[in-house]
């Protein structure tokens, strides 16, 4: 393994263990086995280093989570809906500092442009992520308003949710609660 690729996964694992805005370049060379100038060279900066190290941890974070949903082998309706929450919140037990970083990674896009942009153009993706999970279809063949509405809900749901179940885990809701709630939302429509 290269310097690059030493500070990369040095990166990823201060990201876990310090968060975003802990993580100095002292750090990440220390955990990589090399020189602080070696980020410079590589990278340009901490903060290149650490966007790249962050991305590429929700990236396999995600595969691994995706691989995990495909493993469901549920139809449509209420089990589902069930095996999916279960699935989700004992994702968000056992990968809490990924949450975090995740959550991380959309402040800091709030106040660099760079990132923001990065950020953005991820979010189709997630959209059509979380609209095949809500739906149970397969992203390619979900159509665009579904994607817009379904995706951007179910978005928000799990946001929401994770943030209950990071800060207050002790009351988060199980998928039986998330059930009755979003059946009490929408008879409110009605």
């Amino acid at each position: 393994m290269g310097n690059r690729e030493a500070l990369l996964d040095g990166a990823k694992q201060c990201l876990l263990e310090k968060g975003y805005d802990r993580t100095t370049v002292r750090d990440i060379a220390t955990a990589a086995g090399v020189s602080m100038a070696a980020i410079g060279y590589h990278y340009g900066s901490r903060e290149a280093l650490l966007q790249q190290a962050l991305f590429a941890s929700l990236e396999d974070w995600d595969a691994g989570l995706q691989a995990q949903l495909a493993k469901l082998d549920e139809p449509k309706g209420p089990k589902r809906f069930e095996a999916v929450w279960n699935l989700l919140i004992d994702h968000i037990k056992a990968n809490k500092t990924m949450w975090m970083a995740s959550f991380e990674l959309f402040m800091q896009a709030q106040r660099i442009p760079e990132l923001a942009e990065v950020y953005a153009k991820g979010q189709p993706g997630a959209l059509a992520a979380m609209a095949a999970l809500a739906t149970g279809e397969i992203e390619e063949t979900i159509d665009a308003e579904t994607i817009r509405t379904v995706g951007a809900v179910q978005l928000a749901l799990v946001s929401g949710i994770v943030m209950q179940w990071m800060s207050y885990p002790d009351n988060a809701p199980d998928p039986k609660a998330i059930a009755a709630g979003l059946r009490a939302l929408t008879a409110t429509l009605d």
